[in-house]
């Protein structure tokens, strides 16, 4: 009775599915995006970040202080870290930079195993932020990594600002880190260090170092024998020799007053004070100066928590554009990890549409007919709007494993269309009127239909019920499957025939198809 139903109100039942379609690609364009769902790796990354110049013992002393400050948190097992460049200077790091690691007891051992982890990241975060004088970039080990090598920096968003005056550059970015900080998601954004380097600098006087008879030469020579050390002899012991370098201590080597008094040699024989041919100052320098493609550069950097990447660098760029003036000859990128999701959706608007056009080609191959092909296929889009309503549900944004798993979805989809095309087909050729071919044809799949779906849904739920290490990206894809299978399944067999019996409807009893059935 319900084909019977579903073949009179043949047209309401597609213009309900046709809008049903619509409606969840509508929102499937309002949905958020990421690049790939974030892991909860159980450990966390904290890259302290320290005022430029800060000394290696001052370093070491200020982590044993922040060490001791997170250790003291009942939740954390271990907590190590890596101060400055290591022996093999594959990751460049001043002194004054540090990664920590921080690993936690097993839940069992918490004080209370229910305490939600974004409190214990927000109490770590805590801890932390009490040693002064250190800002922090807080992540995940493999997480910090991965964006490193992806973009070549630690966060998810980068915001470049690209310029030739180091000073505007610098200006520009505070304006857009106070920008992102008021975008909602953003975690603690910050500009790259790049100033507040204290520089000792000698600025010569050559008018009085003519009067002395002396050179710019003569006192580089001076300044750097007392600070940097000039060898003076060789020490050997047996075979091995050493060489022997004399310097000025290192509290005189910081001290302005004691190169004040640094001798420089005349050719009579006599001694000039330095600050008699040159004045002595500290001032501040820039700490690094990046360039990409040859043009100056200065990064802002943000994690992204608690929305989708997409969502948020779209924002960002709208707030940033209406608020933020750039002069002529300044322009933005964004990075990050955003920049391969942009990358990865480009290669997946190609990859899809492909993808599509050989399933269709091997339908047509199949029944030799663009009609029942066409009729077949219509069966992916009905997946594919079970897969969207499905994230929906759950609230998971779309991403590249989501992508993966729509690709998956339409081979799979359109399993159930053959089988019951098929056998319509067949009642058809054998000379059985067309709607009770329908009818029949129906009945005779349910049961091999409802397999191929519940075999294919409950393969993929253990998937999407995981809650171990990566289930955060094996998720979307066993979501949009099993989502896009049950709609496939359930759709099939009401809209199908409706679609059939449409595109049949001036077909005589006599006009059966000569093409065997390939099933």
């Amino acid at each position: 009775p319900l084909l019977r139903g579903v073949l009179r109100l043949r047209w309401p039942v597609v213009a309900g599915a046709l809008v049903f379609v619509v409606v969840c690609g509508w929102a499937a364009s309002r949905m958020g995006a990421e690049f790939i769902p974030q892991l909860d790796e159980g450990d966390v990354s904290i890259g302290a970040i320290r005022p430029p110049g800060t000394g290696v013992e001052q370093a070491v002393s200020m982590q044993k202080h922040l060490n001791l400050a997170i250790k003291a948190l009942p939740e954390v097992d271990f907590v190590f870290a890596r101060n400055g460049t290591a022996d093999v200077a594959t990751d460049l790091m001043s002194p004054g930079r540090a990664d920590i690691y921080v690993q936690f007891k097993p839940r069992a051992q918490w004080p209370y195993p229910k305490k939600p982890k974004a409190q214990l990241l927000e109490e770590v975060e805590t801890a932390a932020k009490n040693v002064p004088g250190t800002a922090f970039e807080f992540s995940q080990p493999i997480q910090m990594r991965m964006n490193e090598l992806i973009s070549g920096v630690r966060s998810d968003v980068a915001v470049k600002v690209f310029g030739d005056d180091f000073g505007e550059l610098l200006r520009l970015s505070e304006d857009i880190q106070r920008v992102l900080a008021r975008v909602p998601g953003a975690d603690s954004p910050k500009v790259e260090q790049v100033s507040g380097l204290p520089l000792l600098t000698v600025e010569s006087r050559r008018t009085e170092l003519a009067r002395y008879g002396l050179s710019v030469a003569d006192v580089q020579d001076a300044i750097s024998a007392a600070l940097g050390g000039k060898q003076t002899g060789l020490i050997y012991e047996g075979d091995a020799r050493y060489p022997l370098v004399v310097r000025l201590a290192e509290r005189l080597r910081t001290d302005p007053d004691v190169l004040a008094r640094l001798p420089l040699a005349r050719a009579a024989g006599e001694y000039v004070p330095l600050a008699e041919v040159a004045g002595i100052k500290t001032t501040e320098g820039p700490n690094q100066i990046s360039r990409d493609n040859g043009k100056r550069r200065v990064v802002v950097m943000s994690n992204v928590r608690g929305r989708d990447l997409a969502g948020f660098v779209a924002e960002a760029r709208n707030r940033i554009e209406r608020e933020v003036k750039l002069p002529p000859g300044y322009y933005v990128e964004y990075g990050g990890t955003f920049e391969q999701l942009a990358s990865a959706s480009k290669r997946l608007s190609l990859l899809v549409p492909l993808a599509l056009l050989l399933i269709l080609g091997l339908l047509f191959m199949t029944f030799g007919s663009v009609r029942d092909a066409v009729l077949v296929f219509s069966g992916v889009p009905l997946a594919l709007t079970g897969g969207v309503l499905a994230l929906l549900l759950r609230g998971i944004p779309l991403s590249i494993t989501a992508g993966v798993g729509f690709i998956t979805l339409s081979g799979v989809a359109v399993l159930t269309g053959v089988v019951m095309v098929s056998a319509i087909r067949d009642l058809v050729r054998d000379g059985v009127p067309l709607e009770r071919a329908i009818t029949d044809g129906a009945l005779l799949r349910l049961r091999p239909i409802l397999m191929i779906g519940l075999v294919a849904s409950l393969g993929f739920l253990p998937m999407a019920l995981n809650t171990g290490t990566g289930a955060e990206v094996q998720r979307p894809l066993a979501t949009v499957v099993i989502g896009g299978i049950i709609s496939a399944t359930l759709l099939t067999l009401l809209v199908l025939p409706a679609l059939y019996r449409l595109a049949n409807s001036d077909r005589r009893r006599d006009d059966s198809a000569p093409v065997d059935s390939a099933v």
